[in-house]
Formats: structure tokens, sequence, C-alpha cells
């Protein structure tokens, strides 16, 4: 049995990667292909079945990886993000989910011919929308900061919102309503409040001093919160019962808004814990799946998914939104997103399980009727989402721009070429002379230290997916790859190099790893492209032709010239980098520094 448990969590782990890199590559949620594949694998082929191989470790399993789900989610949850719009937050979480519990639990009722105690407990169950969905859309989508920042908001801190009010109602239903029945939940509500809250806020407190003060060293930091996590989690759930879920969401935002709390490794660390446990319990939950159950739920069951999408979440958000300055095309958009992910998933299993041992007919279906709101939410969002946003003109432009460390004559000189050919450039520099140049020759500028905390509130990247990173400072260049990676990843930062640096030996130089991509080839300096500016050269558009291709380019200009950057007729750009440079081909232009002829 441990030699079965060991080869099918490793299967696992492969087919939910798999999974994972096929919705990158297709700019889908990973959840559908999880989906697919926990279904194809369980009910389909009977090669997995988690109630026998995992047994009574199933739903334990299940319920931790939730609570780092949450916790993980909740760190990102920063109140700066949310000035002046924390009020739509609030009803989104109060008002809006008791208009979506109740048009839902109505709709099941008289849809699905479902007694009232479980059309509320499945109400209940589907208000969350959760994380694990939403944010693979909005980066698919890339709507404007504020409704990006509700979405994620009420995605996260939703998810314990949706649990315990599901936990409330499955209360109320198994203490049979008999006298006392409603006195017993209000007891429940409030212990679960109060003990979540104080929990989540004194263990987010004890946990920031630990870190703040360094009591731990570093490479302990994301292994020790993670522990820590799970161990709060389980200590919260003894005090109550189903209260660990809202401990953990209070920690970590707690620990969000904590000054001086070191969290961007631990962020880094739980982002790709979390994509792991994602990929392996949607999996889980989806092969436990019956087809026949979906199938005997019928074409009510459809209806219910419309009146979900097309009544319940629209009445929410227009309710919520009263009084806001959110446009109606803004909240035309949130009416549309509100996929339902792991922790409706998750708690209908392990209901719906309960539910069947007491009894109720319609237990067995409640995890297959909340797999199916999952499924459908999801796929139309996530195929229609990004259209939308795009015809509703509340979508970010695509990340092609560039932010340019320096507003130097080279900086200004590469900007200016990149705007001309279509490209939103930023300069960011903290000389004056330098900025108000760029600004005369049109160009858009920060005048400012770019990693400074200043430039982290201010900073438009908007549009942006790009570092070049062309300070005369090696230092600054190194430090800025460092601090933008994050923001566009490794393959999208790149430092053009000092003379200092390119005569350094290996061990003065720092990592490519840190410093980024080299800029324009091995032989390529700062001073390099300073002085051929001086000497009047300039930076060039050249096309390609069948009859005029790469290798013409550098014949005509026998060596003189430096390719920087080439571009396709769909007007995709690369650049060129040291030890990978690119080929261009027929059709393509390239843009280059040549002397004047």
């Amino acid at each position: 049995m441990n030699e079965s448990i060991f080869h099918t969590l490793a299967a696992l782990g492969a087919v939910g990667i798999t999974c994972q890199w096929l919705a990158w590559w297709v700019k889908l949620p990973a959840i559908l292909f999880l989906l697919l594949a926990g279904i194809v694998a369980g009910p389909v082929l009977g090669v997995f079945d988690p109630d026998a191989i995992f047994g009574e470790l199933l739903f334990p399993v299940v319920s931790l990886s939730v609570a780092v789900i949450l916790f993980e989610g909740s760190l990102t949850l920063r109140f700066d993000e949310v000035r002046g719009v924390g009020q739509v937050i609030h009803n989104l979480l109060t008002i809006g989910v008791a208009v979506t519990w109740v048009i839902t639990a109505v709709a099941t009722h008289l849809l699905m011919q479902v007694s009232w105690d479980l059309s509320f407990l499945f109400g209940a169950l589907v208000v969350v929308t959760g994380p694990t969905v939403v944010v693979p859309i909005l980066r698919t989508v890339r709507p404007n900061a504020r409704i990006a920042n509700l979405l994620r908001w009420e995605g996260i801190l939703i998810d314990p919102v949706g649990a315990i009010l599901a936990v409330i109602v499955y209360e109320f239903i198994v203490s049979g309503q008999a006298e006392g029945a409603i006195g017993h939940t209000i007891v429940m509500f409030g212990s679960v409040m109060v003990t979540g809250l104080l929990t989540g806020v004194l263990a987010g407190y004890v946990w920031g001093e630990v870190l703040r003060r360094f009591w731990l060293p570093e490479y302990l930091h994301s292994v020790a919160t993670l522990t820590f996590v799970l161990a709060i989690f389980a200590i919260s759930n003894s005090i109550f019962e189903e209260s660990g879920l809202l401990t953990v969401t209070v920690m970590g935002v707690w620990l969000a808004n904590m000054r001086d709390v070191p969290i961007a490794k631990i962020l880094d660390f739980k982002e790709s814990v979390t994509i792991l446990l994602i990929s392996i319990l949607f999996l889980i939950l989806a092969a436990r799946i019956e087809l026949s159950d979906i199938v005997a739920l019928g074409w009510s069951s459809l209806a219910l998914l419309a009146v979900i999408q097309f009544v319940a979440r629209p009445a929410k958000v227009f309710v919520s939104t009263i009084g806001s300055d959110l446009t109606l095309n803004e909240k035309a958009l949130m009416s549309w997103i509100a996929p339902r992910g792991i922790v409706a998933a998750a708690v209908s299993s392990l209901f719906g399980l309960r539910l069947e041992e007491y009894g109720y007919d319609f237990a067995p279906y409640l995890a297959p009727l909340t797999f199916l709101i999952i499924v459908g939410t999801v796929a139309l969002q996530s195929l229609t989402a990004g259209p939308l946003a795009r015809w509703l003109k509340v979508a970010e432009p695509a990340p092609r721009g560039f932010l340019l460390i320096g507003a130097n004559p080279v900086a200004r000189a590469i900007g200016t070429a990149l705007k001309e050919n279509g490209y939103r450039v930023l300069l960011a520099d903290t000389n004056w002379e330098s900025i108000s140049k760029a600004r005369m020759e049109g160009l858009s500028t920060y005048y400012g230290n770019p990693i400074s905390d200043h430039a982290d509130r201010s900073l438009d990247l908007v549009g942006i997916g790009r570092l070049l990173a062309l300070s005369p400072q090696q230092e600054l260049n190194v430090l800025s790859a460092m601090r933008y990676r994050s923001e566009f990843g490794h393959a999208g930062v790149y430092a053009l190099q000092t003379s200092a640096q390119k005569t350094a030996s290996e061990k003065h130089k720092a990592s490519e790893q840190y410093r980024g991509k080299t800029l324009f080839g091995e032989d390529v300096t700062y001073s390099k492209l300073a002085s051929l500016l001086s000497g009047g050269a300039e930076i060039k558009s050249t096309p390609l032709t069948d009859k005029f291709l790469m290798v013409d380019y550098y014949e005509t200009y026998e060596g003189r010239a430096i390719p920087m950057f080439t571009i396709n007729n769909k007007g995709d750009i690369d650049i060129f980098v040291a030890k990978n440079l690119v080929e261009p081909k027929e059709g393509c232009t390239v843009l280059g520094l040549a002397p004047v002829t």
C-alpha cells in the first residue's frame, strides 16, 4: 500500500505539472485541464481511486492543503491597494454574499427540486469564487487595476467566509432543526469568528515579530512559516472546529500589512507549493466524481448554472457597488468574472460524504453539482472574459512596453527608437537634467530611484513587460534587475554591461541570474554606445526582404553596426543579447545603432 501511495503521488505531481504547463501554453486556467485529467483518470479509466489509496488521510490532507492555499493568497492582500474601494469589498463580502446565497438557494430549490435545507447549503458552497481560478483569469484578461484588486481581494477573503457560511448551514441541518437549533447556530457562528480572528491576529503578530527580528536564520523563513501555518490551523480547529480557515487568512493579511516583515521569499516559496497543492487537489477531487451522478442532474443543472452566472452574480455586484465610483463597464466585467474553485470543491466533497451518512437523498449529488458549476463558470468566463474586457475598454494594454533604467543619452536614444515603433517606454532616473531632456524629447519619465519605496507605490507599469537596465552605474543595473525580476520574470530582465564589468574577472561579476541578460552582445558596453552616439551614429530601422537578409545587413555595415532589436510583422519584438543572438527572418525589421552614411 505504501508503495502504491508513493507511485500515485509521483504520478499526480507529473500529471498536475503537465496540466499547468498546458494551461500556460494555451493561456487558460489550469483548473480546466486538471479537472479533465482527474475525471479521465478516475471515473472514465478507473486507474485512480483516491478513497481506496488514501483512505482516512484524504480529507485531513485536503483541509491542510486548502489552509496553505488561503494563507498564500492572503499574504498578497495589502490595504494600500484598496484605498477608495474598501467599502465595495466589505459589501461584496457581506451584502453581496447574502444576495448570491439567497438567489442560488431559491433557484436550486425550484429548479432541482431539492429540499430547502440542502438548497441553502448548496448556495453557501458556491458563494465563493477563489484565488486559484480568479488569478489565472486576471493574468489573461488584464483588467484595470481597480477591477483586478477588487476581484483578487474578493476571491481570497470570500473563501473562508463561504466555508464558514457552509459550516453554519451544515451544523443547522445536522442539528435536525430541532428546538434550539437557531440558538446553536448563532453560538457557533460567534465562536468561529472570535476564535478565527483572535487566533489569526495573535499568530500573525507573533510570527511577524519572529521574522522581523530575525530570530530565525533567513534560510528557514519559508519552511518554518509553512510549518507554523499548519500548526496554527490545527490548533485553531482544535479550539473550535472549522475556525482554522479564518485563522490562517487573518494571519496572512496581518503579516502582509505589518511593517518591515520580510515576506518576499516566503511568497515565492508559498506560490510554488500552492501550485503543486492545487494541481494534486483538483486531480484527487475530480477523480472522486461519478459521471453517472453528473448525467443524473439533468438539464435543470444547466439552468441553475445560468441563474448563477446571469442573475446571482450581476445582482451581487450591482448591489455591492451602489454609491461607488466604479463605472458601468467596470461593474459589467466584475459581474461576469466569478469562477468557483478549490474551496467549493473540497467543502462540497466533505459535506456530501457526511450528509450521505445521515441519509439525505440529494447528498451524493452535492459534489457533482458543485463540480458542474466550477467547470461551467471557469470554462465560460476564461474563454470570454478577455474579449469582453477589451470590448468594454477596461483592459490594460498588453505588456509589450519597456521600463528603462536611466535617462542618459543611450537610454533616450533607445527609448525614442522603441516609441517610434509603437512601444510604450518609461525612463527612470535620479538625474534631473537627464529627466528634463527626456521629457523635452517626448518620453515618459519617472524622476526618482527606481528601487525606492516611492517607486513601488508610484511607478505606472501598465502595459510594461520588460526591463532594460541602461545606467552607466553597474550596481544600479544589478539592483534594478533583481528588484523587477518578480514583476517581469527572468526572461523579461536585460542589462547593458559597463566597461568595468566587461573587463572584470568572473569572480568579480554579478551572476547573470541577478544582473539579467547582457544586452546587444558580449562586446557592447555603455561607453561604446555613448561614444558611437556622440560621434553621430543613429538607431535606424532596416526592413529585411528576400533580397536583403541579415547577412546582407552585416556586410553592408562591415561590422560597424550594432543590431539591438528585431520586430516581426505581427509587432513582436526580440532583443539581441549575448550568447543567444536572434536570427531575424525575411519580413522583420531590425533596429540597430549604425553610422550615418
